[in-house]
C-alpha cells in the first residue's frame, strides 16, 4: 500500500489492521529519493492487489469489503 502523512492514509492503515488483511507499506515520499523517481499519477493511500488497484480511502473500503465480506464497511454509517 502506498501511503503518505495524510489522515486518509492513517485511516486506511487502521482499516486494514482491523480487517486482518496483511499488507506492506511504501511511503510515497521515499520514491523521490530512490532510483524510481516520483509517482506523479498515483495517489496515497493506494492499494495494489491481485484484484486490482484501489486509489483513495473510498476504494480501499471497497477492497476491504470484497476481501472480508463479514466486516461491515464504515461507509454503511455515512
Amino acid at each position: 500500500m502506498l501511503i503518505d502523512e495524510s489522515d486518509d492514509s492513517l485511516k486506511a492503515i487502521d482499516l486494514l489492521k482491523l480487517s486482518g488483511i496483511e499488507y506492506v507499506e511504501y511511503d510515497i515520499k521515499k520514491f523521490d529519493d530512490s532510483c524510481c523517481g516520483e509517482l506523479p499519477t498515483t495517489n496515497a493511500p493506494s492499494i495494489f492487489a491481485i484484484e486490482g488497484i484501489f486509489k483513495g480511502l473510498e476504494k480501499i473500503n471497497e477492497y476491504i469489503s470484497r476481501s472480508n465480506p463479514d466486516l461491515e464497511s464504515e461507509s454503511a454509517y455515512w
